[in-house]
């Protein structure tokens, strides 16, 4: 697990996001966002030279404080180029900026103008350089396969320079694509660190994503390389990447010079395809280690599909042997913080209510856990606290924001007890706002469009890749000035921002808009229910109602009628009879992609009689034949 966080805190580091209907981008130079909130710098990657004389070098002050939340949050609102500059003194560059702040049309913003950095050397080399090459890096621990290994920074920093020489002396220059497709195992980290190093773009890609999706995203990316792995590895089965991969390259236009492949141990030998691939271990072993190359602050670091996913499956607890798998990764490698998915904390909590797998491991030193990816409803999050003992902070973020646009920064003084139901306030930098369709602030708690007032702060997505028309026209168009979440929510009289659903999510009741994610709060109250989804139903009279697709705790013996009952009532008096929620089914499982989200587009299609599209992200298609026909029954 400690493998795990630390993959995904990388985009934190560096900095490039992905699109809808395109890559979305993110510049390297304004990864500086997540220095100081509410995390501290994230140490990982690969070596390379120091900087040369007369670059700028990391502050002293990087050890002090910047001061309590009020301030630092007033401060970026008042003066962004003064504390961003502050912060950005944190790390190395190899050229100092002429301008921390450029801004340009229509509220858009360059941050570091004229500086040059290195995002590989301030996660790896730096590390190393300062005395701590022998500290453990990355914690692997597959329970899949039963591995569990630990990387220092002198070793991480060998395998990424290693790697970053094989990709040049195959071509691979500053700004070429590097497409990975591969498993999450360390040499996925690796490769981004590699690629990093040398100035190349990297997208990473879902392993075992299908071949069709796989091809749409080789052809928009164009890459030089292709990085992969034999196979995957899932509980019950292997997944051939190899074939998925050969059946995507025969449907792009935009072929790869090489494909360079990393043969999974005691998994069995895959054969190359002579003049195009590469043996892992055998390029490694001719490799030398390769330096860093200086790229300015608006380079883009990688390029990630919000279509597709690089999380943790969610449903079931990450196909671990048994619901008490995370407190065992949390006692023995003595975890202190933990970040995961209120969708893994139900599954746990529905194979086991009581947490008595759990019961046999001591979490002493674990003192904090995030949820994110999702809106977590109270009852998870208070159940999370009663079992781990911990304070449980969920925050929010996006794919385009790349690290927390809301969050309980504790480092700042914020609350380790905040109000139920929040996702923490507005991380400095972050100006969020919430407007009505008249684009109008709207009072306190509030339902409406959650929005960033510009520019956004350091370490936000720059763009979509090469689709520069649709990035205006999705992000800024509706709300000019904002950037557009697409999420609905409101916000608290002291400033807790309250995430309820994507806002195509609301349900308009005759004329009344209602919360998806507020009936599924009021519906997860009910000590029957480990999941569930609500969606809007097309209804002649209302135009739409509420439909709830509920999933049962395990053992649970009281007829599904009363807990229906009992659960319209709770709406009704939570909520209202505005909401008019009348109607439910109970589920073995619900659809959701690998990352977690609940596809209510398709599922509303579904319960109203239309056809519906299944998209490749989604974990089990087979789920939505099983909700067909037991509306069929119905």
């Amino acid at each position: 697990m400690g493998f795990l966080g630390k993959l995904a805190a990388l985009p934190k580091l560096s900095g490039a996001l992905a699109g809808r209907g395109g890559g979305a981008w993110r510049r390297p130079g304004r990864s500086c966002a997540g220095v100081p909130f509410p995390l501290p710098l994230p140490a990982r990657a690969t070596a390379a030279p120091r900087p040369p004389p007369g670059g700028r070098a990391a502050s002293s002050a990087s050890s002090r404080a910047l001061g309590k939340y009020e301030e630092v949050f007033r401060s970026c609102l008042a003066e962004p180029e003064k504390l961003w500059g502050e912060v950005a003194e944190q790390i190395q560059w190899y050229k100092p900026w002429v301008r921390t702040l450029e801004r340009g049309s229509l509220g858009s913003a360059s941050w570091f103008v004229g500086g040059e950095l290195n995002m590989c050397y301030n996660a790896v080399d730096r590390h190393v350089e300062n005395g701590r090459g022998d500290q453990t890096a990355i914690i692997y621990d597959s329970p899949v396969t039963n591995t569990k290994d630990r990387i220092t920074y002198k070793e991480l920093l060998e395998q990424v320079s290693k790697l970053a020489d094989v990709m040049i002396k195959h071509g691979v220059k500053k700004g070429d694509r590097v497409v990975i497709y591969m498993p999450m195992i360390p040499q996925t980290v690796y490769c981004m660190l590699a690629c990093a190093r040398i100035g190349a773009i990297h997208s990473l890609i879902f392993g075992g994503f299908a071949s069709k999706e796989l091809s749409v995203r080789i052809d928009h990316a164009k890459p030089k390389l292709i990085v992969t792995a034999s196979f995957g590895v899932e509980p019950k089965r292997k997944v051939e990447y190899i074939s998925l991969l050969e059946a995507a390259l025969a449907r792009v236009q935009s072929k790869p010079d090489k494909v360079l492949i990393y043969q999974r141990p005691n998994l069995g030998h895959v054969p190359l395809t002579k003049g195009r691939d590469l043996d892992w271990e055998e390029e490694l072993a001719k490799a030398q280690c390769s330096k860093c190359v200086s790229v300015p602050s608006d380079h883009p670091l990688y390029i990630l599909y919000t279509s597709g996913t690089t999380g943790l499956p969610k449903g079931k607890p990450v196909g671990t042997p048994d619901a008490g798998a995370y407190f065992r990764v949390l006692a023995e490698h003595e975890v202190a913080a933990f970040f995961t998915s209120p969708s893994a904390i139900r599954a746990i909590r529905q194979q086991d209510p009581e947490a008595a797998l759990g019961k046999q491991y001591s979490l002493k030193r674990f003192r904090t856990m995030f949820v994110a990816g999702e809106h977590c409803d109270v009852d998870t999050l208070e159940w999370s606290k009663r079992v781990f003992k911990v304070p449980v902070l969920d925050h929010w973020w996006q794919t385009e924001s790349g690290s927390a646009i809301t969050a309980s920064c504790i480092g700042l003084g914020n609350s380790t007890t905040p109000p139920p139901g929040q996702a923490g306030k507005p991380v400095p930098g972050y100006n969020v706002m919430i407007l009505d369709e008249n684009k109008k602030p709207v009072k306190a708690k509030t339902l409406g469009n959650i929005v960033v007032k510009l520019p956004l702060p350091p370490g936000a997505f720059s763009g979509l890749w090469e689709n520069e028309e649709t990035f205006q026209k999705l992000y800024f168009q509706k709300f000019p000035g904002y950037y557009d979440t697409m999420d609905a929510g409101y916000m608290d009289e002291d400033g807790y921002l309250y995430v309820l659903s994507r806002a195509d999510d609301v349900i308009n009741v005759a004329g009344h808009r209602i919360s998806a994610g507020a009936i599924e709060e009021c519906i997860l109250f009910h000590p029957a229910v480990a999941d569930c989804a609500v969606v809007g139903q097309e209804d002649p009279l209302k135009g739409h109602v509420p439909f709830a697709l509920c999933v049962l705790k395990q053992g649970v013996k009281t007829q599904e009628s009363k807990i229906l009952k009992e659960i319209v009532e709770r709406v009704r008096t939570n909520i209202g009879p505005v909401a008019a929620f009348q109607k439910g089914m109970f589920v073995t499982q619900l659809p959701k992609t690998r990352s977690g989200k609940i596809p209510r587009s398709a599922l509303s299609a579904l319960v109203s009689g239309k056809p519906y599209k299944i998209t490749p992200t989604i974990e089990d298609a087979s789920v939505f034949k099983h909700i067909e026909e037991l509306l069929k029954k119905n």
